[in-house]
């Protein structure tokens, strides 16, 4: 087993867990449908990326029951 020959400060340790932080994602608005979304995705609402249709969006409005 390891002993450590040392105390470790204080400042030491919350120095070392200062940059255990979240961060929050970078966003950007979607050229066509203006929705935000992740750069370099496809947008999740319309399904287009750079100016051309990726993904086929489904429409669940008409799935979803209302109570």
């Amino acid at each position: 087993m390891i002993c450590p020959k040392n105390k470790t400060s204080k400042a030491r340790t919350r120095s070392r867990k200062a940059n255990w932080r979240l961060v929050a994602p970078n966003l950007s608005s979607c050229p066509s449908c203006r929705a935000l979304k992740a750069p370099h995705m496809a947008c999740a609402k319309c399904g287009y990326y750079n100016g051309r249709a990726i993904i086929e969006i489904k429409d669940d409005t008409k799935k979803k029951r209302r109570r």
